[in-house]
């Protein structure tokens, strides 16, 4: 979701990769919770965080906690930055139904598009 938040959002400044620790599809809550909102990630992907090691980063924010603590090390000029999320799927277990579940996706979508749209000033507030 911040992936593609940010391409749209920002993506006119902000060249944006997406990758996780342990890459899986993507969600299909996340998807219906995107498309909502009229974005479109039926067809993004969830990719390794080696894919992108050969790119050369400003900036690395990591979104969940389990991320922050297994993050690659990064050369010197990149600046790792953790703004944490709580996890939809993990909020999602304890619904009682699809319409619950949903909310936790939603709330988290709102939260995370709130957050894109302080970028990129707030990175270096966060410094």
């Amino acid at each position: 979701m911040a992936e593609a938040w940010t391409k749209k959002l920002k993506g006119n400044i902000i060249d944006v990769y997406s990758a996780g620790t342990i890459p899986k599809g993507v969600d299909p809550r996340a998807v219906r919770a995107m498309a909502e909102m009229g974005i479109d990630i039926s067809g993004y992907r969830s990719k390794s965080t080696m894919e992108l090691m050969d790119i050369e980063f400003d900036y690395v924010i990591t979104l969940c906690d389990a991320a922050q603590q297994s993050c690659p090390f990064f050369p010197a000029k990149t600046r790792v930055l953790h703004h944490g999320f709580e996890d939809p799927p993990v909020l999602a277990v304890g619904a009682k139904n699809e319409e619950e579940a949903m909310g936790h996706y939603r709330r988290i979508r709102d939260e995370i598009r709130a957050f894109v749209d302080t970028l990129p000033e707030s990175l270096e507030k966060a410094l």
